[in-house]
């Protein structure tokens, strides 16, 4: 559903938002981990995000990366459109170039309505929540690690 980049950046953006409360910082190794990601790859969307002021960051010893309160009120919807642009709110079901109202493909008229709810459910939910239920032990990011 989200290209693999979208995917990670959300679980980093609630990965931070989570374990960088009250002003503190979290750096790279810890979200690579803690997201189960290739360290390099969150790197790189970490920095873009950071550039597009999705996510601060402070370089050095006590550095990281951290989120405003501002941010932790984004939409998921937000950051889809950021990297993955709007496609999944618009696009053909089966991936046709002409499909419309005026010219639906086989599954448009049930699929508009999967595409509706799918953009409601992704602009309701906000980084703040999604973060709370990882703190309430009621979602997760990462299957635990099980040394038994």
């Amino acid at each position: 559903m989200f290209s693999k980049t979208c995917e990670y950046a959300i679980r980093a953006l609630i990965y931070i938002a989570q374990k960088a409360k009250n002003g503190e910082k979290v750096g790279i190794k810890d979200i690579a981990v803690g997201i189960d990601s290739p360290e390099y790859f969150i790197a790189k969307i970490l920095q873009e995000l950071s550039r597009k002021g999705y996510v601060q960051s402070v370089k050095g010893p006590n550095g990281g990366f951290y989120m405003s309160k501002e941010n932790l009120e984004m939409s998921l919807a937000e950051i889809v459109r950021e990297i993955d642009g709007d496609k999944l709110f618009t696009s053909c079901g089966l991936g046709l170039k002409e499909c419309s109202e005026d010219h639906p493909c086989p599954i448009h008229n049930q699929f508009k309505y999967i595409k509706q709810d799918m953009k409601n459910m992704l602009e309701n939910f906000k980084i703040k929540m999604l973060a709370e239920g990882i703190d309430s032990n009621l979602t997760f990011l990462k299957v635990a690690d099980c040394d038994a």
